[in-house]
């Protein structure tokens, strides 16, 4: 629909950055930190670096949190590791990586930033991941303990709350996260277990945060995006119908409607995936709230009918990490309407609009886009800066496709694109930048770690004063 006016962003609208803990923080095993599956991986891709030193943040905070007051920021979106609190997952508090947090948050504070915290961001502590991981109902109340936690120390500080990281995500690409236990046996139908268990645990923390601090909100933060059909061939369309529901709706019809999707559901009884649902279950899973939803959004999919050659499971976006297709269900197809980045990842802002529409209009609850953004060979020039056009070229222009969806009607309040400063991307390293601010290290050399504002940090300081782009 073409307007003759655009509605204007939010008067309080929530612009921000994004980071993980692993992925930023460093100081992997320092001041009684435990390990987690990502501390415990035992190879890389390739030429990439591990998350041991990452971006320092950890020693670095007061003068990241300083950068980012001087763009402008709204809003900090980070995670907590689970590791830090507790580094075993289950047994004592640490009282250091307590006061980090504590501290980390207070700085944000004082810079009138508003945080936002994810409790889990890939990161399960390793311990309980040798005990079964998510597989075992033990990490359901695991979980539910140190988000109680969380609640209790941060809680009069941090009114929003983010559960679990694409949590699509690590039961569809496990393996090129990083997340995937490699001694799984019977490998999906483990996963489609530890699915449910996460879910309920979700719903565990939910119904939890609103008992201790009514006016708290919370959601979850999968990565959704729209599957488009590669033609309008009917059965391209029951194949992109598929897709959509095991990739998206299975996790966000239980968020905010406590069910599971119908056709998900039917997928996993064919394949004999479905989860064993101990009595109680729904209760919890029906009383679960969600007061928003957060997503992460990069690009859409495109799928095509299965062929049922064996040949489903295709490379797309350049990266053979990530597959798409299952035979007899659909199978992975480019769309050659859209450019792509440096890394293969075909770019749709028009998506991310259809995207938010169909995310409001299935569940009507406010929307926070919680990462967007571009990875790129960003290189410092002769004069020392960074010139990085085409991410402000990205963010715009998705910029402009959030604006008319909220034309459309469809609630934002905020956005925190991925990521505010460098960091080590999950599966290709330090080399695939995303930041708003440069950190000055290699893959294997950690230089000097300096911070440099790139000049999409100062475009989008703009967009935040002006409210508008």
């Amino acid at each position: 629909m073409k307007y003759s006016e655009l509605k204007p962003f939010p008067a309080d609208f929530l612009w921000g950055a994004s980071t993980s803990a692993y992925q930023v923080e460093g100081a992997w095993n320092e001041d009684g930190k435990g390990p987690s599956v990502i501390d415990a991986r035992r190879e890389y891709p390739e030429g990439t670096t591990d998350f041991k030193v990452a971006s320092d943040h950890y020693h670095r905070y007061k003068e990241d949190i300083a950068m980012f007051a001087e763009i402008g920021l709204k809003s900090y979106r980070f995670s907590i590791a689970w590791t830090r609190i507790i580094p075993d997952g289950s047994g004592e508090i640490n009282p250091a990586g307590i006061d980090f947090y504590h501290r980390l948050i207070d700085e944000i504070l004082s810079h009138g930033i508003v945080p936002i915290v994810t409790m889990y961001h890939f990161d399960l502590p390793q311990a309980l991941q040798e005990k079964g991981g998510w597989y075992n109902r033990e990490t359901v109340d695991a979980f539910a303990r140190y988000a109680d936690v969380l609640f209790d120390e941060y809680g009069s500080k941090v009114k929003y709350w983010l559960t679990i990281n694409e949590q699509n995500l690590m039961i569809l690409q496990g393996a090129a996260l990083g997340t995937l236990d490699e001694k799984l046996v019977n490998q999906k139908k483990n996963l489609y277990q530890q699915n449910h268990n996460m879910l309920v645990a979700q719903a565990k923390v939910m119904n939890s945060l609103h008992n201790k601090i009514p006016g708290a909100k919370i959601g979850p933060a999968p990565n959704i995006a729209v599957i488009y059909p590669a033609t309008s061939k009917p059965e391209d369309i029951l194949a992109a119908f598929n897709y959509n529901a095991i990739r998206n709706w299975l996790y966000l019809d239980m968020a905010a409607r406590g069910e599971y999707n119908t056709l998900a559901w039917r997928y996993m009884e064919e394949k004999g995936y479905a989860p064993e649902i101990l009595p109680g279950d729904m209760d919890i899973l029906r009383s679960g709230k969600p007061d928003f939803i957060a997503f992460n959004y990069y690009t859409t999919q495109a799928v095509e009918a299965s062929r049922g050659d064996g040949t489903d499971e295709v490379i797309r976006g350049g990266n053979k990490l990530l597959k798409s297709g299952e035979d007899g269900v659909h199978r992975g197809a480019a769309n050659d309407h859209l450019p792509r980045t440096q890394f293969g990842t075909e770019i749709d802002p028009v998506g991310f609009r259809n995207t938010l529409r169909e995310i409001y209009d299935r569940y009507h609850l406010p929307l926070l886009i919680t990462e967007n953004g571009l990875g790129a060979f960003d290189k410092l020039d002769e004069n020392g800066e960074i010139n990085d056009d085409y991410r402000i070229d990205y963010l715009r222009r998705h910029l402009e496709q959030m604006q008319l969806a909220i034309t459309d009607g469809v609630e934002v309040f905020g956005y925190t694109p991925w990521s505010a400063l460098d960091l080590i991307s999950t599966h290709q390293g330090c080399s695939k930048r995303y930041g708003l601010i440069y950190v000055n290290r290699d893959e294997f050399d950690l230089k000097d770690l300096k911070r440099i504002r790139k000049l999409s940090s100062y475009w989008y300081a703009d967009v935040i004063k002006n409210n508008a782009l």
